[in-house]
């Protein structure tokens, strides 16, 4: 079988060299000849391993190539073919003759100029993989021109290209060349570039028909199957022993007994980790943890087993469901099933049997107990604490009453601070009902600082707790000043009034990010400074909302 795919294989190549070497129609029927020479030395050249540029080798090749005269010779550029003979002193150096025809013409008047070229090259190459090397050369070139051109020219070359190996003894060179003619006072600069197919004969490793690095001479197993890895006698192994050779194993060190599959990897049909063919438990479910057998395993005995069981470890007698959970039926933390008060409050602590606790006594359980340690007999509200009073009548007991003396019947907020305005559709609303900035009376500084006075403490107290209840409204604290003293002192200090009322309110827990403070001197009176009244209401601090909150 693999005897006969190896002349099809090559019949390939061929085929594929033809299409590669198709080129445009101006060639002519010279380059087409090269391109069937060229398929042809493909479909027959030996073996698929690799034998070019050895010592001693001898290479015959073809060629198309495409030249870019110089421009004192009045040529069209043109494409044209020739061949090569090489001989490779070493593995490095080769000596290389090559000749070569073009049809071109004059550029003017277009009549026809025949060029033909011969050379000598000394080339030196070095692998850059076992299927590439990069060359380079130099050495001697004789060109003859005949037609509109009749003279001859000797000159010097250069070279550098790559081959590349297309398996036995046939490689794909691609390569650029100059070419260098010293005329007299005309020196004459030719460039071009070429593909061509060379074979190598002679050399090289000796014959091995079944690629496996043996040669025939030497291989006691002449018809190992290709790919398959030998020993020096090119005799092939099967070193875990599942009739899968090494070098075909795709799955090498199967352990011994599992059952493998063509390309020797084995099977585990449920999944556990352990092979078919030695698993012991071969019906293990999906996703369960199997031990080395193959077997699952169950550490919490719940009977649900390991890698199926979504909370392994849970304590032994412990009702579970269908994925190995607990339930805690009365929320007390002690699991169903060793549960002695299976119906405790929530909210309840218990103890390990999980049974409610009230360690002082006062019919309040620890779990919601605010005051666990309430003396015994003292009358205790429902969260466990001893009643409290409330002086100023506000709802809010005394030890939590941030504003103790409210005036009676007004409004407070969850801390007994009154409550100085709402927001509505995005505007501060006052207790009278007004829209708009809200003017901060009772907010008073130090003359000519800004320094608050006690007396205003109650009114930004009132403004903090306020502020609270509204945590998604962003306000500026806006500072101004009368028209008495120059925009240079009055500009300032209403920033600082500003920063000063915003300090006390960041203080009292309203963020500070919540805030923005901001000076506006004289510029915005609300009233007129002709009077000592209209002077002491433009003396002020507003809040203002911010709109566009993040």
């Amino acid at each position: 079988m693999v005897a006969c795919a190896l002349p099809t294989a090559r019949v390939a190549r061929g085929i594929q060299i033809l299409r590669l070497m198709r080129m445009p129609d101006n060639l002519g029927p010279s380059f087409g000849l090269i391109a069937v020479v060229a398929a042809v030395t493909l479909l027959f050249a030996s073996s698929s391993v690799a034998q070019t540029g050895s010592r001693a080798q001898i290479e015959l090749g073809s060629f198309g190539g495409f030249t870019s005269y110089d421009d004192s010779l009045n040529l069209q550029n043109e494409f044209g073919a020739g061949g090569r003979l090489g001989f490779f002193l070493s593995s490095v150096f080769q000596l290389e003759g090559s000749g070569d025809f073009t049809r071109t013409h004059l550029s003017t008047t277009g009549d026809p100029v025949n060029v033909a070229r011969i050379g000598g090259t000394l080339i030196a190459q070095g692998h850059l993989t076992s299927w590439d090397a990069l060359y380079f050369g130099a050495g001697y070139e004789r060109v003859f021109y005949r037609g509109a051109i009749d003279r001859e020219e000797d000159g010097a070359q250069v070279l550098v290209g790559n081959r590349l190996s297309l398996g036995g003894r046939a490689a794909l060179r691609l390569q650029a060349n100059g070419s260098f003619f010293p005329a007299g006072k005309l020196r004459v600069v030719n460039l071009g570039g070429s593909l061509g197919i060379s074979i190598y004969t002679f050399g090289g490793p000796q014959r091995d028909a079944d690629e496996d690095l043996v040669a025939d001479k030497r291989d006691d197993c002449p018809n190992t199957l290709h790919g398959a890895s030998v020993d020096d006698s090119g005799c092939p192994s099967d070193t875990d022993g599942d009739m899968v050779l090494d070098g075909l194993d795709e799955c090498p060190g199967t352990p011994a007994g599992a059952r493998v599959d063509r390309e020797g990897c084995p099977s585990d049909a449920d999944g556990d980790g352990v092979f078919d063919g030695i698993d012991e438990c071969p019906d293990t479910p999906a996703g369960a943890t199997a031990d080395a057998t193959g077997c699952p395993s169950d550490e919490d005995d719940d009977l649900v087993f390991d890698g199926l069981d979504l909370c392994p470890g849970t304590p032994q007698g412990a009702t579970v469901d269908g994925d190995g959970c607990p339930s805690d039926g009365d929320l007390d933390s002690v699991l169903d099933g060793i549960d002695r008060c299976p119906d405790t409050p929530a909210g309840v602590v218990v103890d390990d049997a999980g049974c409610s606790i009230d360690s002082d006594a006062d019919g309040v359980f620890n779990a919601v107990d605010a005051c666990p340690d309430t003396p015994a007999g003292t009358e205790v509200n429902e969260r466990g604490c001893t009643l409290v009073s409330d002086t100023d009548g506000d709802g809010v007991a005394d030890p939590e009453d941030r504003c103790p003396n409210t005036a009676p019947g007004q409004n407070v907020d969850a801390v007994g601070c009154p409550i100085l305005f709402v927001i509505e559709q995005g505007q501060f609303v006052s207790r009278e009902g007004r829209r708009g900035p809200l003017v901060l009376s009772g907010v008073n500084f130090a003359s000519g600082r800004s320094v608050l006075t006690r007396a205003s403490y109650t009114t930004l107290d009132a403004v903090a707790a306020s502020l609270l209840v509204y945590p998604e409204v962003r306000v500026e604290i806006a500072g101004h000043t009368d028209a008495t003293g120059s925009d240079r002192i009055n500009r300032p200090l209403s920033q600082a009034r500003a920063g000063a009322v915003m300090a006390y309110l960041a203080r009292q827990g309203v963020p500070p990010q919540r805030m923005a403070a901001q000076g506006y001197g004289s510029d915005q009176p609300i009233a007129p400074n002709s009077t000592r009244a209209g002077r002491a209401r433009n003396r002020r601090v507003e809040l203002r909302i911010i709109e566009n909150n993040p």
